[in-house]
């Protein structure tokens, strides 16, 4: 069995978002990481779906500690499949687990705390650069639209590898 159930942490919902959608199309449960804390016992497979900040899968650690996991999904502003070997190693992410990166969106509106003056900053400076560099990629361009506008960019397609492992004979 590749996972009995999917578990999430979100902060501004598309990394919820995400982890729904997957659920549709699988038939898989999906609850939020407190939710799955009284709902699944200890070692149940699943797949994790957590949101990226500056390169750490949130909640990563602790479902690991929980649960047999079987795939991890991070969420970010980056473009869907980039940063795969960078977000491995910073959350030590065995070899032989799939991980999958998947754009979200950014929604200054929906921070608090911390997190919103971080990305204050962030996207102050981090846009600022990108405003002024004179030949941008598409990636670029929409990473400086993220930041200046906000939005999401979840969609069912970028769930695509995600379906193809989850589908794949055992």
């Amino acid at each position: 069995m590749k996972a009995a159930a999917i578990v999430y942490t979100s902060n501004t919902g598309t990394t919820a978002q995400y982890a729904q959608l997957l659920a549709q199309e699988t038939g898989l449960p999906v609850y939020s990481s407190p939710e799955a804390k009284d709902a699944l016992p200890v070692q149940s497979e699943i797949i994790y779906f957590g949101w990226l900040m500056a390169g750490s899968i949130q909640g990563y650690k602790a479902a690991a500690k929980k649960y047999r996991i079987r795939a991890v999904c991070a969420v970010g502003m980056g473009q869907t499949g980039s940063q795969l070997e960078d977000a491995r190693k910073s959350n030590a992410i065995p070899s032989g687990i799939p991980i999958f990166t998947l754009q979200g969106g950014f929604h200054m509106e929906r921070l608090r705390g911390i997190y919103r003056f971080m990305m204050q900053i962030m996207a102050k400076t981090f846009g600022k650069k990108l405003a002024n560099k004179a030949e941008r990629t598409a990636e670029e361009d929409d990473m400086l639209d993220l930041l200046l506008h906000g939005g999401s960019r979840v969609s069912a397609e970028h769930l695509k590898s995600v379906l193809d492992w989850y589908s794949a004979p055992q």
